[in-house]
């Protein structure tokens, strides 16, 4: 069974960065399979932060457009999420997604395999 591991997370000052990873047990599948990040906050719904298709086309929320980066490298069944100038509205567990297919999935219903989470906390 595939399995997603989430790493990278921690505590951090306002300002500060931070790089998540979330690697594969396994290569996903043979052909195209597109992964995401999303985030929960206690209390709220939890929502997309940034995916990325196979074919490294991205798509980010509005709330971390020019902060966050996400990329890849699926020859190594891992993708990156690159957090520059966290804010304390980023404090969340931070979930790593995978969906097959070839496009950029930005909604929590098209992906099926998921990971644990890591937290990240991010004091003001």
């Amino acid at each position: 069974q595939l399995q997603l591991v989430e790493s990278g997370g921690g505590l951090v000052q306002a300002g500060e960065s931070l790089r998540l990873s979330c690697t594969a047990s396994r290569r996903p599948f043979k052909s195209s399979y597109g992964m995401g990040w999303f985030r929960q906050a206690p209390g709220k719904e939890r929502e997309i932060v940034a995916a990325i298709s196979w074919y490294g086309e991205t798509h980010y929320a509005d709330s971390v457009k020019g902060r966050f980066t996400i990329s890849k490298d699926f020859d190594k069944n891992t993708v990156f999420l690159q957090m520059n100038s966290l804010e304390h509205e980023d404090t969340a567990v931070y979930y790593c997604a995978g969906a097959a297919g070839s496009l950029v999935y930005s909604r929590r219903n098209e992906y099926p395999d998921w990971g644990r989470g890591t937290q990240v906390t991010v004091s003001s």
